[in-house]
């Protein structure tokens, strides 16, 4: 089922928050995502696996995934429970790998700025409306089409295809 409306409170982060922040290199032999996701941002923001909540939804300056084309920064992030990462920009290859591992991105030039570290933002990624419930201020993107969020939905473009084929 597709979900129309995503709701969390938010964790910022700064510029170029790079992959090997995200997930630290030593981990990359992992392939248990829960696993995976317990170290996400461990040396940057060790508080973060332990106080984060389902349906978060991190913010962060410009070209947040920058560095290596690991898989597995945008994986730590959505098997930590983040919904959605809202950002100045991205790195163009986290943005990809996001949308296939099942992590929706939104690049919002300047959001980062206007928005806290707590703030409970809504997120309609069909309408392509970003409201902030804290402030009350509304930043509009691109609208996803229905596909990638049925695509997010099945967590990424693997299961999708799975899914589309019949075989789950």
């Amino acid at each position: 089922m597709i979900q129309t409306v995503l709701r969390g409170s938010t964790w910022k982060f700064g510029a170029e928050c790079d992959t090997g922040q995200i997930i630290p290199g030593k981990y990359i032999p992992l392939t248990d995502p829960v696993e995976l996701a317990s170290h996400v941002f461990e040396g940057i923001r060790p508080e973060f696996r332990q106080q984060v909540k389902p349906g978060d939804i991190i913010v962060a300056e410009r070209n947040f995934g920058c560095g290596s084309s690991r898989e597995h920064a945008p994986k730590a992030i959505r098997f930590a429970g983040i919904s959605a990462v809202v950002a100045d920009s991205f790195a163009r290859i986290f943005y990809r790998n996001a949308l296939n591992l099942g992590l929706l991105p939104i690049a919002i030039p300047g959001i980062s700025a206007q928005v806290s570290e707590g703030d409970e933002l809504e997120i309609r990624p069909l309408d392509g409306l970003v409201r902030n419930i804290s402030t009350g201020k509304e930043y509009s993107f691109s609208p996803y089409e229905p596909f990638i969020m049925e695509m997010i939905s099945h967590g990424g473009i693997i299961e999708y295809t799975k899914f589309q084929l019949g075989l789950k």
